[in-house]
């Protein structure tokens, strides 16, 4: 009993990791969107996560980096023997597998596909929708509360760390922008300011309303992709069995496969 007691609680350790584990694309955490499929710990402290994507064909970039993610996260555990990840149901599981856990770069795993390209722009392109939404969410929360254009383009990371949310999104995503403002380099001392762009520049007090404009506009988009992708798992995972080669044209014609995920698939 105590052991079982040990490894359920190891295997909640390993979960809470996983909780900061994003879709590079949703910047949702892959347990909210219900991607972990399993994971399990040995009594030998050596830890497996097997994890699926929507569909057959979600994108390997995507797919590589939520695994290295996943491994990055456990591995920093430092009771951590071992990490195994596993990708199923995929096209390129295999190779998506072999490089994540063997430690190879993408580009090098799928060299013969991307012809030499790396990660680090999808990387890039992605943190800064992340960001985006995050610091919409943050920004309207500190409106809310009172602040003006002039007050708020103003506010510095020390002010910023000082306001208290009552609203559960702005709760959850104020550490979450903190956390990527620094990260990037973009607001490190109490003194700068707390509401810079991804590229750095500072917001002038009429150009505010504009600016909210645009994140929503990324923010909608995401909720979008995040609410299409929680029901094409879904509905999957529930009503279609995957063959090991993937769905057949037999599968399409008998109804195997869903209307919705042929329609996301014809994409």
């Amino acid at each position: 009993m105590l052991v079982a007691n040990l490894s359920a609680e190891l295997e909640l350790e390993v979960r809470e990791r996983l909780d900061a584990v994003t879709d590079p694309e949703l910047d949702e955490p892959i347990t909210d969107l219900g991607f972990v499929e399993r994971v399990e710990v040995t009594d030998a402290r050596k830890v497996r996560v097997e994890f699926r994507l929507p569909t057959y064909w979600c994108s390997p970039n995507f797919a590589f980096l939520m695994g290295f993610g996943i491994r990055k996260e456990v591995t920093a555990l430092p009771w951590v023997v071992e990490v195994e990840v596993l990708l199923h149901d995929h096209c390129f599981g295999d190779e998506v597998n072999e490089g994540i856990n063997s430690g190879r770069d993408y580009h090098e795993v799928f060299a013969k596909y991307c012809d030499g390209a790396r990660l680090d722009e999808v990387v890039e392109t992605f943190q800064a929708k992340a960001y985006d939404r995050r610091q919409e969410t943050v920004l309207l929360g500190v409106q809310a509360l009172g602040h003006g254009p002039a007050d708020i383009v103003s506010m510095t990371l020390g002010q910023l760390r000082d306001v208290t949310f009552q609203g559960e999104e702005e709760l959850r995503q104020k550490p979450r922008y903190l956390h990527l403002l620094e990260a990037r380099g973009l607001a490190c001392d109490p003194e700068d300011l707390a509401f810079p762009t991804w590229a750095g520049d500072e917001i002038e007090p009429g150009a505010l309303s504009d600016h909210l404009a645009r994140l929503r506009s990324t923010r909608i988009n995401m909720e979008f992709n995040g609410a299409l992708c929680r029901g094409l798992a879904k509905t999957r995972y529930k009503e279609v069995e995957i063959g090991p080669d993937g769905p057949t044209l037999i599968d399409f014609i008998s109804g195997r496969v869903p209307l919705r995920e042929q329609a996301a698939l014809r994409g």
